[in-house]
């Protein structure tokens, strides 16, 4: 009886000393937050989770976002043992224990095992080969999380054997609903502290869809509160040792920045534009979005000046997708400053604005006869196709020929600079124009 109860009471004391991210972890399926995709009525996890199938599954995405928590639910909805390994530390040895401990207790009592590898993508291939047996005659439930992109980090034997589930960032409203049930449950703070308004978006902004960065920053905060019921923002600014960013994703400092983060590029100056995309990423804004500006703007104020340019923004968006913040943002940093620095060209955006322009204004007309479809049946008697030269049986695979419609033949949208790259452009459409025409001379 003793034993239970000094059992019981380090039980109790370890729980104390654990941090709020490990006391607040979810227990049920309803308690996890965001993940809607996946744990919606008739999803894939909730539906092995409540038919208790055995399964495999790997689970990909940003960090905080639940991954080890919902390894750790479903070995409770499932009533299996769970065994937790870090790839980081677990080599090949540790693997084929867990894996023969889970056969002996199977054999010996019917006690299914959930295996469970934090980091999954920081295995060698030989290690995640030991996984396999064990996975294909399902003597354990594998459950792999990772940061990366599984189809790159996991081989493909182990994947092809696993569902793959793709976790999202929380969004703010699901940060806050961590938060909230971190206030008043006992697991918690247990309604000691309150948030004013101010500390509460500075969190939400901290955290950055990550919730245990979230509940981290709380519990330090509470601490400096000490025993004031309301923990304000000069607590959380002390125990984060981050100030709040002056920034509302949805109000005029939002816009005020993003118009200066363009406009900086624009006007070649790599320092301000750096300044504003370190304000936006310290302020919690969505990376994607200042990525898609990013490739935007590429075109926009560079375009045919310097082609790379929307190559690099492009490179840094996907770059975004696959490993996310904080390594990200040396990507997108890479990207402003070859925007800024690149030499600046709108024609491009000018172009394709005057074109759209005169198809509004009804400036259309029909398909010249020689550039219409002539390949079904019937085409010939109405004369489509006739006429048409191959450009391939030219000299340089340019030939004078009318492309436009007759209304639009001598428009002129793309205008090239002579900045950069564009000005090597703008001297082949000259000789293009120039064996184009049908006197076969250049303008001018």
């Amino acid at each position: 009886m003793s034993e239970t109860l000094f059992d019981d009471a380090g039980a109790e004391a370890q729980r104390t000393q654990e941090p709020l991210a490990v006391r607040m972890r979810p227990r049920t399926l309803d308690e996890v937050a965001g993940q809607g995709h996946l744990l919606g009525d008739g999803s894939p996890l909730r539906r092995l989770v409540e038919d208790d199938a055995p399964m495999s599954l790997f689970l990909w995405g940003p960090p905080g976002t639940g991954k080890t928590t919902l390894a750790t639910v479903v070995s409770r909805a499932t009533d299996r043992r769970f065994v937790e390994l870090s790839a980081v530390s677990a080599g090949v040895k540790e693997v084929r224990a867990v894996i023969d401990e889970a056969r002996r207790l199977m054999g010996m009592r019917g006690t299914r095992t959930l295996l469970f590898v934090d980091e999954v993508h920081r295995f060698s291939k030989t290690q995640q080969d030991a996984l396999l047996p064990a996975v294909e005659n399902r003597w354990v439930s594998f459950i792999g999380a990772t940061t990366e992109n599984p189809f790159f980090s996991v081989v493909s034997p182990l994947l092809s054997r696993s569902l793959l589930l793709t976790l999202e960032s929380l969004t703010d409203d699901d940060v806050r609903g961590v938060l909230e049930r971190a206030l008043a449950d006992e697991r918690g703070l247990d309604g000691r502290h309150t948030l004013s308004a101010g500390a509460e978006d500075h969190l939400v902004r901290l955290a950055g869809g990550d919730a245990r960065r979230c509940l981290t920053y709380l519990e330090a905060a509470s601490l400096v509160a000490g025993e004031r019921a309301e923990i304000t923002l000069a607590d959380l600014e002390r125990a984060a040792d981050r100030h709040a960013v002056r920034y509302d994703r949805s109000g005029d400092q939002h816009y005020d920045v993003v118009s200066a983060f363009i406009k900086s590029m624009r006007g070649s100056d790599p320092d301000a534009a750096l300044h504003y995309l370190a304000r936006m990423i310290e302020a919690g804004e969505d990376p994607r979005f200042i990525a898609r500006r990013l490739v935007v703007h590429a075109s926009e104020d560079v375009g045919m000046a310097d082609p790379a340019a929307l190559q690099t923004a492009v490179a840094a968006a996907q770059a975004v997708e696959l490993i996310g913040l904080p390594e990200a943002r040396i990507n997108l940093a890479q990207a402003v400053v070859h925007i800024s620095l690149a030499p600046k060209s709108n024609a491009v955006i000018r172009a394709v604005d005057a074109a759209a322009a005169d198809v509004r204004a009804g400036r259309a007309g029909p398909v010249p006869a020689h550039l219409r479809d002539g390949h079904y049946k019937g085409a010939e008697q109405l004369g489509h196709g006739e006429g048409y030269k191959y450009a391939h049986d030219y000299p340089g695979g340019v030939v004078a020929q009318q492309y436009a419609p007759d209304a639009l033949k001598d428009a002129e949208y793309y205008r090239p600079t002579s900045h950069g790259a564009e000005r090597r452009y703008a001297e082949v459409l000259e000789r293009i124009k120039g064996v184009r025409r049908p006197d076969g001379r250049p303008e001018g």
